[in-house]
């Protein structure tokens, strides 16, 4: 790899890293690790806690865990799945959704923000980006 685009890369996750940290101890509301979650979860919903885990790649006691604060301040149900008694199906609740919306908008823009403050060619990026999933989307 291109050392400069080592050093870049470098110097982006380590911007994501430090505002993720502030953000989590800024907002006193969810963490970065709970934003993504309901992220994933807006992405794939209804969906069971065994693929809402294996989407995080994280294992299935811990998206357990990530879930129970979430579902007790109403921000995802989690119901029995009536096509099989043993699964659980997670779903957003609008506040969940609007939650999810009210914190990730002012991370993207920071993480926006640093990237290019960093040097980082963010439009271009994200213009290549767009064009991929173009190219990548089934028919």
């Amino acid at each position: 790899m291109d050392d400069g685009l080592a050093d870049l890369l470098h110097r982006v996750v380590m911007l994501m890293g430090e505002a993720a940290r502030r953000r989590a101890d800024d907002s006193g509301g969810l963490t970065y690790s709970q934003i993504r979650l309901l992220g994933t979860l807006e992405d794939i919903e209804p969906t069971t806690q065994h693929r809402l885990a294996q989407a995080l790649s994280v294992s299935d006691p811990a998206i357990s865990r990530a879930l129970r604060p979430l579902e007790a301040d109403g921000l995802v149900r989690i119901t029995v799945d009536p096509e099989h008694a043993r699964r659980r199906l997670v779903r957003l609740t609008d506040p969940g959704r609007k939650a999810f919306h009210a914190a990730g908008k002012p991370l993207y823009d920071e993480f926006r923000e640093g990237l290019v403050a960093a040097g980082f060619p963010y439009e271009r990026y994200l213009e290549d980006t767009l064009r991929l999933a173009e190219i990548l989307a089934p028919d």
